[in-house]
């Protein structure tokens, strides 16, 4: 090799090395006006409305009178709403995408559903909320309920879910796979035993991301039919007779966090602004506390495999 060659394989290094720079700044640039961006906005609502909670916001049931209106309703409802729709939306998301990635056979049929399910992740959420206003509360009669929002927003996240459980088991080797069956365990052994511990943590990451954008949805909520003042709590689902445990909340009509919100903003009153950003601040931390479970759940589940 001559020198002439050795100088222009330098050039040629430090050329893409200059790019790789440029583009890591680049990138360093993009990530922190994300990041500015949601920090300015997370204080603006703080200083709108942090003064505005305290333990009367959190246990009073809106109002017409701004300083005497809550969230008890709205924040037991999105409790509630949330719980249906992690209970569907979950097992099934990652049921399917088991069956996917490691049952269905790969043929044009299991590429038109897969090119389908990617497809439903994009969807405008309002499109969700036509179709169970026709299926869930005409078709089946559940009627403006929570069990209804909790469905919809189910059937909002569940392609979500569905694709981040298929990269997931895509991103174990084919070695883990090859020997399981070399030990003579079964598909559903080496999928139970093996796939799915490693792959849980990328599962985990998926249903944190699903469930963020669940608990803020408003379009599809509104639009089948969730009220917008609720002066009463839904049936408690443990009772003090047999057998202890009642669905009557799941039929029990509800509001949510960001329809309380949606209603505080419409007002022209300064003052239900402020119940607006208080709002905000709490559906901001109900929605910091659920990613954090999820990530603690992610570090116990990583921490004991690798022991």
């Amino acid at each position: 090799m001559t020198s002439l060659n050795i100088r222009q394989i330098r050039t040629i290094i430090n050329r893409n090395k200059q790019y790789e720079y440029i583009f890591n700044i680049i990138g360093l640039l993009s990530m922190l006006v994300g990041i500015v961006t949601l920090f300015a906005l997370i204080l603006d609502l703080c200083g709108d409305g942090l003064a505005r909670i305290s333990w009367d916001f959190f246990t009073s049931f809106p109002s017409r009178r701004a300083e005497q209106a809550g969230i008890f309703s709205a924040w037991v409802g999105t409790i509630l709403v949330m719980l249906v729709t992690a209970s569907v939306a979950i097992p099934l998301g990652i049921a399917s995408g088991i069956y996917l990635e490691e049952y269905a056979r790969k043929n044009w049929l299991s590429d038109l559903i897969e090119i389908n399910v990617t497809n439903l992740a994009g969807v405008p959420s309002i499109v969700y909320g036509l179709l169970a206003l026709g299926v869930f509360v005409y078709g089946l009669n559940l009627g403006q309920s929570v069990i209804t929002a909790g469905l919809t927003l189910a059937l909002l996240i569940l392609p979500v879910v569905i694709v981040s459980t298929r990269e997931a088991l895509r991103a174990i080797p084919g070695s883990i796979r090859e020997a399981a069956y070399a030990m003579g365990a079964s598909k559903w052994q080496m999928i139970w035993d093996h796939v799915l511990p490693y792959s849980t943590g990328t599962i985990l990451t998926g249903i944190i991301v699903a469930l963020a954008r669940a608990i803020g949805e408003t379009a599809p909520l509104i639009t089948i039919g969730a009220l917008t003042f609720i002066a009463f709590l839904p049936d408690p689902p443990i009772t003090g007779q047999f057998p202890y445990i009642s669905f009557a909340w799941l039929l029990a009509p509800f509001t949510v966090l960001p329809i309380q919100m949606f209603d505080w903003v419409s007002r022209p009153q300064a003052s239900f602004q402020v119940n607006a950003a208080a709002a905000g601040i709490v559906l901001i931390a109900m929605c910091l506390s659920m990613n954090a479970v999820a990530i603690y759940l992610r570090y116990r589940l990583r921490r004991k495999i690798k022991w």
